[in-house]
């Protein structure tokens, strides 16, 4: 009987142990998903998964050969442009989506025997567009960096096309999210029927040029890993925003 009394208090004080250990540990998670996972909505239906059954395409801008612009310092677009996705990768994910993404790494999807800088940027865009329809994506967002010979301008903007009636509205309300958040743009959604990938896509599509290169205080700031953050959770937002029916012009 003594034996089972110390069998019996051995148990609970692990079991007291482990409830404590499993304390602690929810309330460390609590205080870093407070801390670093997304920024506070303005319903309570956004906490329910509101993403989930969309398929949502991501594309970061360049890769392999074609690197993009590159600042004064060094900094090169595609590596940038990659970072954000991924921040907006994780973001989507845990609003439920299923994402796919042109590229994980730095390369580009034209074939490994294509010879030539313009065959192979040709040959890659049209396996992103190629790759994007396959996966029956509903929405696709693609991440770039501006950058002019001038110094002077600054600030993100948001283009689309009119190859989708909804195109307009995604570009608008992800602006809109652009500029209350970073608070470094006054600019518009603006259409932008040359590119590519988005008038050869049917599906709800926006390019979202996130700051200037050629800009050497916004250059610092893409550096920044906590920044490339903040661009990529104003985007969820706005992507949030569009899921949700609402129509521009609409709080």
């Amino acid at each position: 009987m003594r034996r089972m009394r110390k069998r019996v208090v051995v148990w609970m004080t692990f079991q007291g142990g482990l409830k404590i250990a499993l304390s602690a540990w929810l309330a460390l998670m609590a205080v870093f998903i407070l801390t670093y996972e997304l920024p506070a909505t303005k319903t309570w239906t956004y906490w329910t998964m509101p993403l989930s059954g969309k398929v949502i395409a991501l594309d970061a801008g360049h890769g392999g050969l074609d690197g993009g612009a590159e600042s004064r310092e060094g900094l090169v677009e595609k590596n940038i442009n990659l970072g954000i996705t991924f921040y907006l990768r994780d973001y989507l994910q845990q609003a439920g989506a299923a994402v796919v993404m042109t590229r994980e790494e730095d390369k580009d999807l034209a074939n490994v025997n294509t010879k030539g800088y313009s065959r192979r940027k040709s040959e890659d865009l049209k396996q992103r567009v190629q790759y994007v329809t396959q996966n029956k994506s509903d929405l696709f967002i693609s991440i770039h960096l501006n950058s002019i010979p001038s110094s002077s301008l600054s600030g993100a903007q948001t283009f689309y096309s009119l190859s989708n009636l909804d195109n307009s509205t995604l570009a608008t309300l992800i602006q809109n999210e652009l500029k209350d958040n970073l608070l470094n743009t006054r600019r518009i959604a603006k259409t932008l029927n040359s590119m590519y990938l988005l008038k050869n896509l049917k599906m709800p599509s926006a390019l979202v040029e996130v700051g200037f290169l050629s800009n050497p205080e916004e250059a610092r700031l893409m550096a920044d890993q906590s920044y490339q953050q903040k661009v990529a959770a104003s985007i969820y937002q706005g992507i949030l925003r569009y899921f949700s029916g609402e129509k521009v012009g609409m709080s």
